[in-house]
This record gives C-alpha cells, structure tokens and sequence, in this order.
C-alpha cells in the first residue's frame, strides 16, 4: 500500500505561525556560529526533550539553511528565531532575510518522484532522484535535510508566503496519547 507523500507546504495563515509565548533570539549570519545558536535554543528544552540529539541536529540544519541560502552567510543579515519546548513538543520558526525558497514546487515534484521510485524498488529510477539540486545549490547541496526534516517534524513544516520563513512542530510520541498541543 502507498504511504501519501509529505510535502511543503505554503499557508501563512498556519497557526503554527503564532508566536504567542515563544522565546525569541536574532543571530548574524554566521555559518562558523550556528553550532553555538543552536545550543543556546536547545538548553531551553525540558531534559527529557533535550537529550534527545535530532532535535538539536535538526534545528541546526534549519538555521544552516537559513544562514547559507537564506542571507548567503551575509554576516551584515540577521537570522530570527522563535521557540517552545514542552515535554509534548518542539515549536520552532526560523526567518531570514532572503529571497526565498524559490524552488519550494520543483523540491516537492522531486520529492513525489523520488518516493514513488522508493515504494515501487525502482532502484533504477531512484538514482535519479538521489540529489536535489536548484538553481543556486553548491556541490554540497542536495535536499537531504528537507526529506529528513519533513519526517522529523511530524506536527508540521510549513512556510510563509514569502518562503522565507519556516515554522514547524516536532510532537513527541511518549507523551501524545491523550494530550492535545495547542499548536
């Protein structure tokens, strides 16, 4: 049976875009940095969260992408971050000042492809859907923190209407039977 493809998705109106209570930090676009503004996010997490070392990784890789492809580790632009952490979940927003994420619909197309070739063991056809690359991605480029991140944020991953903001929800499956996050 065929799983239905995750995609992004586009809605500014997402109410995980509300930032009602979430703590806030700004950071220059520091790529040396994003280790360190990582963890200065992260040790605001309950302990039985925070050990828990995807969490940390994936809020690195939304600030790394927001810091290289986002302001182009232009340390004169600010990267902005909201967060909460409960022992339910993680809610995280990240803004930069950049132009967007202009290939959003060829990263989903792609996406689609690549896990049709996945459930169908067309094993063929899926090593030409190893890498993603858009118009401005580098040799170390190639999408794999959005498929990952897509399933790690399982609550949601949406961005704004400008596509430069990406607000998501990480629920955790200990605590979601019988508790409804507000988010």
């Amino acid at each position: 049976m065929a799983q239905s493809v995750k995609e992004i998705k586009v809605d500014e109106n997402s109410p995980l875009f509300d930032k009602t209570g979430m703590l806030h930090k700004e950071f220059p676009s520091d790529f040396r940095q994003i280790r360190y503004f990582t963890l200065l996010i992260v040790q605001s997490a309950p302990p039985d969260i925070k050990d828990v070392n995807l969490l940390e990784q994936q809020i690195s890789e939304i600030i790394k992408n927001a810091v290289k492809h986002g302001n182009k580790c232009d340390t004169a632009k600010k990267v902005r971050v909201w967060y909460d952490f409960s022992p339910e979940h993680a809610h995280l927003i990240v803004e930069d000042e950049g132009p967007g994420f202009q290939d959003l619909e060829k990263w989903n197309d792609f996406n689609r492809k690549r896990q049709a070739a996945l459930e169908g063991n067309d094993f063929e056809t899926l090593s030409e859907y190893v890498s993603f690359r858009g118009e401005r991605a580098d040799d170390n480029d190639g999408g794999n923190a959005l498929f990952a991140a897509l399933e790690y944020w399982d609550g949601g991953f949406v961005f704004n209407s400008k596509r430069n903001c990406v607000s998501t929800l990480k629920l955790f499956p200990k605590k979601r039977q019988g508790i409804k996050v507000s988010r």
